[in-house]
């Protein structure tokens, strides 16, 4: 079975999380087949809007799966992958730790009555970091004590301080984010991606997000074929052939 599934509607694909047995934690079969499928949406030139979900209604992902450790920053939008297409969060029931980074970084959020936002590492003695940049999309104040206090945010509240775009009844979620689609679809993409690349500029990018960034670039320079090439040419004392690759 796989860890994400994707669903078809025209021009919108449906992202799912599929691990409901277990609160939709993520592994590290979630973060690498939800990075291959926003890349594989981001190359389809036939779809133009992004719905990221789950399978159930009782929790939209319990955060990092701590029995598989998943390489976190590979399912978190603008950091694992990269689109000027819209995406839209749409999450009912537990939205736990690094769930939060995940659909905090969509550009558009829609939550239904049970969704709950809780950040419990403090209580649990560790963090991957990249919670820190819930400053630049929440009032300071209220980031802080979800961070500090793990305070459990209903949805009510995140509406009230303009983190979520609709809260809706529970199991209407999907379907009032199939309803922001049909709105973004009589839209312009070369504006709406144009003003995602703006935005882009715009928004504060914590630390976290440059350290993965430089982490990605130094990877491919390491893993690349021209790296064993200078290596093997610098041992046998020759000029390396190398091929940007």
């Amino acid at each position: 079975m796989s860890a994400v599934t994707v669903e078809d509607r025209g021009p919108v694909s449906i992202i799912r999380i599929n691990r409901p047995e277990r609160l939709n934690a993520i592994n590290q079969d979630v973060a690498v087949e939800m990075q291959r499928a926003f890349k594989e949406f981001d190359l389809d030139d036939t779809k133009r809007v992004a719905i990221l979900s789950a399978v159930g209604d009782r929790s939209f992902s319990a955060g990092a799966d701590v029995n598989n450790l998943p390489e976190l920053w590979r399912s978190i939008p603008t950091i694992g992958y990269n689109t000027d297409k819209p995406i839209i969060a749409a999450t009912s029931g537990w939205v736990i730790g690094g769930a939060i980074v995940m659909v905090m970084m969509c550009d558009l959020m829609v939550c239904t009555e049970s969704t709950t936002f809780y950040y419990p590492e403090a209580k649990l003695g560790t963090t991957a970091g990249g919670i820190s940049s819930l400053v630049a999309r929440m009032p300071h104040k209220l980031a802080m004590e979800i961070m500090l206090l793990g305070s459990k945010v209903p949805a009510q509240r995140a509406y009230d301080v303009g983190f979520v775009n609709k809260v809706v009844p529970n199991g209407q979620h999907e379907a009032a984010a199939l309803e922001m689609a049909d709105q973004l679809l009589e839209s312009a993409p070369l504006v709406i991606g144009a003003l995602k690349q703006l935005v882009a500029q715009v928004m504060p990018v914590g630390p976290i997000e440059r350290m993965v960034g430089v982490s990605q670039i130094i990877a491919r320079v390491r893993q690349s074929e021209d790296m064993q090439e200078g290596i093997q040419a610098y041992k046998e004392k020759r000029k390396p052939k190398f091929r940007a690759r």
